[in-house]
């Protein structure tokens, strides 16, 4: 039973009808306070609420009835209706407990997916309250998580709510360092959901300039601009039925923030030329190695575009926290290899493991999966031992000392591209048209990076 809070019969007629034709049985109250009956008198699995109830505007009332409602249910979800222009209103009720938010008017679309998927995630038993861990093989036996491997407990927690959650349409945030995995978990996700039968686009939003994006994300016609001699289908066109990761959401400046967060809202966007509003269905996932809540807090990046979505945050623990992953980790990369080169008698040293261990990896698993083929690869002997590694890593040192360029795998490129334009600005005490010459770039490529990473000329 939905319970829906409006004090407009008009609006309560219309969810009734909506909710009805969708197969949700409902009721509704016109005051917070005949609300709170209702929740005392009946079995009620989600409440859609207004914020006003009165002349008053200040969504006062609704975050009031938010407040009286979390204290009788903690675990009820609640999803809060509100005008386009109060967005910030809305993200206050999502920081003091709301499930979601719509904004009015809404579409069938819209609404039907938010209620959908905050009643999947209070079935899934919400965003990661299990009590006890399970194992690695109570896992396995549950969801297929394919090539992420390990068994240590924080690895496990992610790997149960991601199992949890991907049944539901909820957006998720993965976060983590450069080469824990994060595209990974994303894969299965959408492998483990009712969308795997539909595609699964990856888009690197820290490769898009933001002069792109809309042409990228939302296609163009012909004719739309100088270069667009026929028409061009967006990434989420593309996606349209099954899920859409959004890898470096971190990276993307101002205006597409602008951009990304209504088509997030709406689920309805325009293609670039064209002025004929079309919908989407498509389940959101993002990827980042910063810290967005840092980011909000500097300006850096819109807080109702992060509330947008983190609905389901999932860390990945860096592999120097999990070292009793990394022999698992090695044994397995070194069975694939052994496939690859053909040579399947490859096998790992005691000594080896315990040297692995003993390595910090900043890159994390994808630096351990590259030191392990430059091992193969430089040792005939089926037994890697300690020296073999050495070697392997003195012949990189080596390289870095003729190539000063961090290691494969510790930066994104885009990462190096960045820190470059900054110490070429420093360098050149900001003098724009000899930091670019220095770069190799012209002023006007220049200017496109700083808007890119966000850069003060």
């Amino acid at each position: 039973m939905i319970l829906i809070v409006d004090d407009d019969p008009s609006v309560t007629a219309s969810l009734s009808l909506l909710l009805k034709q969708a197969g949700h049985a409902s009721t509704s109250s016109a005051s917070p306070e005949e609300a709170l009956h209702a929740l005392a008198e009946r079995p009620i699995a989600l409440v859609l609420q207004d914020m006003n109830f009165s002349r008053r505007t200040s969504g006062e009332e609704g975050l009031a009835l938010l407040a009286r409602i979390r204290e009788l249910r903690p675990g009820l979800p609640v999803i809060l209706m509100t005008a386009w222009g109060s967005i910030p209103l809305a993200v206050e009720g999502i920081k003091r407990g709301a499930s979601d938010f719509v904004t009015k008017p809404w579409t069938r679309e819209q609404l039907l997916l938010s209620i959908r998927t905050a009643l999947g995630l209070a079935q899934a038993g919400g965003s990661a309250a299990a009590s006890d861990l399970p194992s690695r093989e109570d896992l396995d036996a549950s969801w297929d998580f394919g090539p992420l491997v390990g068994e240590d407990p924080g690895l496990l927690r992610v790997l149960e709510i991601a199992g949890r959650v991907a049944a539901t349409d909820a957006s998720v945030l993965v976060t983590g360092e450069s080469g824990t995995g994060k595209e990974l978990v994303a894969e299965a996700i959408h492998r483990n959901s009712a969308r795997r039968a539909g595609p699964f686009v990856k888009v690197n939003l820290g490769g898009i300039a933001a002069t792109l994006f809309e042409s990228e994300m939302f296609g163009h016609v012909r004719g739309a601009f100088t270069d667009a001699r026929q028409d061009r289908k967006g990434r989420f066109e593309l996606a349209d039925g099954g899920t859409i990761f959004l890898d470096e959401i971190g990276e993307l400046d101002a205006g597409s923030q602008v951009k990304l967060l209504r088509v997030l809202q709406d689920r309805t966007y325009e293609v670039l030329g064209s002025s004929v509003t079309r919908s989407v269905d498509v389940r959101v996932i993002s990827a980042t190695n910063r810290d967005l809540a840092e980011q909000v807090e500097k300006g850096a990046f819109r807080e109702d575009l992060l509330y947008r979505v983190n609905l389901i945050v999932l860390r990945l623990p860096p592999l120097r926290a999990r070292p009793a992953d990394i022999a698992l980790l090695a044994r397995h990369f070194l069975r694939r290899l052994g496939q690859t080169y053909g040579r399947d008698e490859l096998q790992l040293t005691p000594r080896a493991v315990s040297w692995l261990q003993s390595l910090p990896w900043p890159g994390n698993v994808r630096q351990l999966g590259q030191a392990l083929e430059r091992t193969v690869l430089m040792t005939p002997r089926p037994a890697l031992d300690v020296e073999d590694f050495a070697a392997a890593t003195a012949l990189d040192a080596r390289a870095r000392e003729r190539d000063p360029l961090p290691a494969v795998g510790a930066m994104t490129l885009d990462e190096i591209e960045s820190g470059m334009v900054r110490k070429a600005l420093r360098h050149h005490a900001g003098n724009l048209t000899r930091a670019a010459e220095s770069l190799g770039l012209s002023r006007a490529a220049l200017y496109r990076r700083l808007e890119k990473y966000g850069l003060d000329s």
